[in-house]
């Protein structure tokens, strides 16, 4: 597979979002009653790793792993054991070995927290960052044309 160049990236508007079911563990709970913060760092990668998966051809799975490189969380409302949330996931630009991933959680309408992460695609099997062919990149993101 031949890489898109570095800059490429296409009408955000164009990308579907990813809807990814959360299921709240017991453990997730804190001493106030509601889920601890760092329970939504999991659901993230949770969330963007089965984007990628529900997308991306088998290949292109068993070749490439993801490591969040950032996360910048903002929490809107409380969480709770007995909630459903959903996470909205859109990828928003790929640049080089990097994807800028945009993800909301949900409880219905109502948002509980806004999460922006850059992440950064390994091979697999030199664990060195590796760009993705562009044909890849518009499974996730396609072009305006």
């Amino acid at each position: 597979m031949v890489a898109g160049p570095a800059w490429y990236t296409p009408d955000v508007t164009t990308a579907a979002p990813h809807q990814f079911a959360i299921q709240i563990d017991p453990a997730d709970i804190d001493f106030m009653g509601h889920v601890n913060n760092a329970s939504y760092l999991k659901w993230v990668q949770d969330a963007v790793i089965d984007h990628w998966r529900a997308l991306a051809p088998a290949e292109a799975v068993a070749q490439h792993l993801w490591v969040a490189l950032k996360h910048e969380i903002t929490y809107r409302r409380p969480t709770f054991l007995n909630d459903a949330p959903i996470a909205h996931v859109v990828l928003e630009k790929v640049q080089g070995a990097r994807a800028m991933y945009q993800t909301v959680i949900k409880r219905g309408e109502e948002v509980l927290a806004e999460v922006q992460s850059s992440w950064c695609c390994i091979d697999a099997a030199t664990l060195r960052p590796a760009r993705l062919a562009r044909d890849l990149i518009e499974r996730f993101l396609p072009s305006a044309d």
